[in-house]
């Protein structure tokens, strides 16, 4: 009993023994190599690129005060439209002490000269009804008594206007409202009630109280790399989408190429800007990033292949041509002319016809199929 297990043991061992030399032999034998292949057709090719960038108003005007002082009110909020003239917000004046005490000077000026021109006039208006004086000395008089009014009446004002940012003889134009310049959405008041606010002079740009754009006159900014902006033409269509809109795509037109490229992450871009066609009924918001596709060129009803048949050699491009049929299959190398790309597919413009059949690349064969 004991020999035949032996003999049994040994016998397997021996059928795992040939299992296993059969195997590598079958795998260390040559496979044949299977290419894919193509025959031309005729298609439409189009070169596309995506830009991206974002949405913005083409003009956006920042509304300063004409006063420095404190924010008393604001009229307005962001998303509010107003017409240029409209009010956004009150400037409480904050008077210059300097400034303050110089105009208080001025008017006490002014009142001394007044005083002293009102007792001139009389003693000459006395003298005249007497007929001691002449006509001109009188209206001489009566002249600076006038002047002197319109001197007092001049302080005030400066006074006012130091002290309060507005005078009675201008109320209807005061500088402590702050007025929309132009018509539109307002999109941002930075400020709050109570901030402190400056005019804008030759040593600072001033505190901006509101941003307003016209949200119906919107553009696309964006750029494009250098190795493309050669194909973009001033008016050429382009295909916008919003990242935050996925299921609109609005028209744009292209009308503005930078002359001159900035470095970005190592690599010459170009600005570009386009104007984009928006329906009233679409609400587009300022800042929206999006997207946008322009065709660089197109080629109609043309002769193509997949790219990946053709083998690229310095600047001339070749392919294998297929002759035969089974094991008597040959492939022959012929040079072509190429012309147009999308990527995937390629023009052929001389050197194929369409009963050609063309070598394209191996078929990898999938083992996980096999086990």
């Amino acid at each position: 009993m004991k020999k035949y297990s032996k003999l049994i043991i040994a016998a397997i061992i021996a059928l795992i023994f040939i299992g296993t030399f059969v195997f590598l032999w079958q795998k260390s034998q040559p496979k044949e190599t299977v290419y894919s292949e193509f025959t031309p057709k005729l298609d439409s090719l189009q070169k596309t690129t995506i830009i991206t960038g974002k949405i913005e108003p083409r003009n956006e005007v920042n509304v300063k005060p004409q006063i420095s002082g404190i924010i008393a009110e604001l009229y307005k909020e962001p998303g509010d439209y107003v017409n240029a003239g409209d009010v956004i917000a009150k400037v409480k004046v904050i008077p210059d002490m300097s400034q303050l005490s110089s105009a208080e000077m001025r008017v006490r000026l002014a009142e001394i000269n007044l005083n002293q021109a009102q007792t001139d006039f009389n003693r000459e208006e006395n003298l005249y009804n007497q007929k001691l004086v002449s006509a001109d000395e009188y209206d001489k008089s009566k002249l600076a008594l006038n002047q002197a009014k319109q001197e007092k009446l001049a302080a005030v004002d400066a006074l006012e206007v130091v002290r309060d940012g507005v005078s009675k003889s201008n109320a209807s134009a005061s500088s402590t409202l702050v007025r929309s310049t132009v018509s539109g959405v307002i999109l941002d008041i930075p400020v709050k009630v109570g901030n402190s606010v400056i005019l804008s002079n030759t040593f600072n740009d001033g505190t901006t109280i509101a941003s307003v754009a016209n949200m119906n006159d919107l553009i696309f900014r964006g750029n494009i790399d250098e190795t493309e902006v050669g194909s973009l033409v001033s008016g050429m269509p382009m295909k916008i989408t919003v990242g935050a809109l996925q299921d609109l795509k609005f028209d744009a037109a292209l009308e503005y190429i930078s002359p001159k490229a900035v470095e970005s992450n190592g690599a010459n871009q170009f600005e570009i800007k386009a104007a984009v066609h928006v329906a009233k009924e679409d609400k587009l918001r300022s800042g929206y990033s999006a997207n946008a596709e322009i065709v660089l060129a197109h080629a109609d009803k043309v002769l193509t292949i997949p790219e990946s048949a053709i083998e690229f050699s310095g600047d001339s491009t070749f392919v294998y041509l297929v002759k035969g049929e089974g094991k008597q299959k040959t492939y022959e190398r012929k040079q072509v002319t190429t012309g147009l790309s999308d990527g995937v597919n390629i023009e052929i413009k001389k050197g194929l016809n369409a009963k050609d059949k063309v070598r394209g690349p191996e078929v990898i064969a999938d083992d996980s199929k096999d086990k």
